[in-house]
């Protein structure tokens, strides 16, 4: 089957004589005038064809492509827009957000400030009361001493007198040495 559908290759010894020298066919001078004009019919009839059928269709879809191009462009810059305009809103919603946070952090500072100057103020007024009642304490262990010390002064006093000089005071006028003493 493979020798059938071979065909031999032509040698130079199967070509007629009258087509052997003769060169290549397009340079042929005397096929040239009917070459021209098959070119000319050939390139008239692909010309029209070009033009009338297939550079309409070319340029229709050259069409479409611009529109669906400048439709897309035109999308695109609407999303665009629109995405700017979400992160401006975006953006002024945070620095409310800022603003506010700040403003409840401020608030929050001063209640705690003033919680805190309230504790304050209530922890002075108990030590304050803790200190009226000490030094009321201190007070009065203090006039007790007074009353002591004169008593024990008095008493040291007149033991003194008596062994210097060998009597015993008078209790009254110790009493009244002891006071006028005490009380410069």
């Amino acid at each position: 089957m493979a020798q059938k559908d071979a065909q031999p290759i032509a040698s130079v010894e199967h070509i007629p004589a009258s087509e052997q020298g003769r060169g290549f066919p397009p340079f042929d001078s005397t096929t040239f005038a009917s070459q021209l004009f098959w070119l000319a019919v050939t390139f008239i009839a692909l010309y029209l064809l070009m033009s009338r059928v297939a550079l309409p269709r070319i340029g229709s879809i050259l069409d479409a492509r611009r529109g669906r191009i400048q439709d897309d462009l035109a999308e695109a810059q609407r999303f665009k827009d629109a995405s700017d305009a979400a992160i401006s809103a975006h953006e002024k919603a945070l620095a409310e957000a800022r603003g506010r946070a700040q403003a409840l952090a401020s608030e929050t500072r001063a209640k705690a400030a003033a919680a805190a100057e309230a504790r304050r103020k209530e922890v002075d007024a108990k030590l304050q009361a803790r200190i009226a009642e000490a030094e009321k304490v201190i007070a009065a262990t203090r006039s007790a001493a007074m009353t002591n010390v004169h008593s024990i002064a008095g008493e040291a006093t007149g033991a003194i007198v008596e062994r210097l000089s060998g009597t015993k005071p008078a209790s009254e006028d110790v009493s009244q040495a002891v006071s006028n003493v005490l009380n410069r």
